[in-house]
């Protein structure tokens, strides 16, 4: 899974729009706040709108909101509105890949995969974000000190030859 700016973005917008969710905040004011280009944002919007994520109002006092309350939006949601299924193989699901052998679980691997992202993104809210109090089992899986080490393919000088 990959997560690009524009999913950034827009969750940080959302997270934005859920401090005072029930008033309009200018695209000027959440750009400055979440550091986000002006005009990238703006396209951010419209697409939020599109997906019934916030609603805009034009004129004295407008501006852009969230449609629900925030306690109501999950992070898998907003990610799969902007950039569709969280977990795909080649464009299609894991269920409907099939292998051959030797490679037969692979797909069981893919299906793994998707529930693992499923149980964090899924059981997050833009409120719980929002709040800084991520579930429990989600800070759970970041207090292993290997969470927060990148992993990087490297060939080694045996790999090599």
């Amino acid at each position: 899974m990959r997560i690009t700016a524009k999913t950034e973005y827009a969750v940080k917008a959302l997270s934005q729009l859920a401090i005072d969710w029930e008033n309009p905040q200018s695209s000027e004011s959440i750009a400055q706040q979440q550091d986000i280009p002006h005009k990238f944002l703006e396209a951010i919007l419209a697409e939020l709108r599109r997906t019934q994520f916030i609603t805009s109002q034009r004129g004295h006092g407008g501006g852009h909101r969230l449609r629900r309350d925030p306690s109501s939006i999950v992070i898998a949601d907003v990610l799969r509105a902007i950039n569709g299924p969280l977990f795909t193989i080649r464009g299609e699901c894991p269920e409907d890949v099939e292998y051959s052998e030797p490679a037969e679980s692979l797909q069981t691997l893919w299906i793994a995969t998707r529930v693992a992202l499923r149980s964090v993104l899924e059981k997050t809210t833009l409120a719980d974000l929002v709040a800084g109090s991520l579930p429990e089992h989600v800070v759970e899986l970041t207090k292993d000190s290997d969470a927060w080490i990148s992993h990087t393919y490297q060939l080694t000088s045996t790999q090599n030859r």
